[in-house]
């Protein structure tokens, strides 16, 4: 086993930094903070990450991933907003009902360009959360429910492995995933004890799995058969997300919060909210971009970069 130490990234602190996504063909990295409801765009070089405010909605933002035209989807509170490379935005139905407490979560695009999103219940509530995918048409189908905080999603190198986090009680899951269609079979226990609570996660491109540890200050590699390889360590309690970035992909970008960190513990960790870099013995894989529909049912299209927020994102 190899551990390596994560070293600060950012001068920006965020209170919920998450999602962090890399884009080969933009050379760019995006990431979330999903209590303020921003998303950040921003560049890697040796001296860390600096970014800027992309896109500001008037309330969470679960994650942002590439778009095939150049844009960004996000997951906003409880409905998908495509925002184009021009600012005008499409937003979706709602994908889950508010009035129940619930929000989105984390996201990811498979390796045929089609996103899954996951769920969460505000008032914690067991087996309210769920996995979506979202359909060509615009629609989402739920894929998995019983969850109680769907987290990191990623697959396998060639497709066929689909990994999820349920966070609570800490749970990293597999199932066979069959590219073609999108419909993953025989969920099944990948690691059930960890260090801290599963957040996000990452697959390289040998198909080890890289866990985000929330309180538990720490990213975990586990190999395909779910033994540890590397730990990376983090000086922060919660660690929620990593990414592969750089033009080569070989350097481990994590996200970090302050959120649910009391006045004694964020005076004890100041870095707590900021983002890290590590680099370690790993290549992640290409970036995958969801694949822009041209007709969706139940979209709204908002020309207006800056909409009317207590109606649309």
């Amino acid at each position: 086993m190899t551990d390596y130490v994560a070293r600060l990234a950012s001068a920006t602190q965020h209170e919920l930094s998450e999602g962090p996504r890399w884009d080969d063909a933009t050379s760019t990295v995006s990431w979330v903070d999903i209590v303020q409801g921003r998303v950040y765009r921003g560049t890697v070089d040796d001296d860390g990450v600096t970014g800027e405010r992309v896109l500001d909605l008037p309330d969470t933002v679960g994650a942002a991933v590439p778009a095939s035209d150049g844009g960004l989807l996000v997951a906003a509170h409880d409905r998908l907003v495509h925002v184009a490379p021009d600012g005008s935005r499409d937003v979706s139905a709602p994908v889950v009902d508010r009035s129940l407490q619930l929000r989105l979560n984390d996201a990811a695009v498979d390796p045929a360009g089609r996103l899954l999103v996951g769920s969460l219940a505000l008032d914690h509530r067991a087996g309210a959360a769920a996995l979506f995918r979202l359909e060509p048409d615009g629609t989402t189908t739920p894929l998995r429910d019983g969850l109680n905080l769907a987290n990191g999603i990623g697959w396998s190198p060639d497709g066929t492995t689909i990994y999820l986090n349920d966070s609570v009680p800490g749970t990293v899951w597999a199932a066979d995933y069959d590219v073609s269609s999108g419909e993953p079979a025989a969920w099944r226990p990948f690691v059930t004890h960890l260090h801290g609570a599963p957040d996000g996660l990452v697959v390289d491109a040998d198909g080890c799995v890289w866990v985000a540890e929330w309180n538990g200050s720490r990213v975990t590699c586990f190999s395909p058969e779910g033994e540890v390889r590397h730990v990376v360590q983090v000086p922060v309690p919660h660690v929620t997300a990593v990414s592969f970035v750089g033009p080569r992909r070989d350097r481990l970008l994590i996200t970090s919060a302050r959120d649910e960190l009391e006045p004694d513990r964020r005076a004890q960790f100041p870095l707590s909210g900021r983002l890290f870099l590590a680099d370690v013995d790993a290549v992640g894989l290409p970036t995958s971009r969801w694949t822009v529909a041209v007709d969706r049912v139940g979209w709204t299209h908002v020309t207006d970069p800056h909409p009317d927020e207590a109606e649309t994102p």
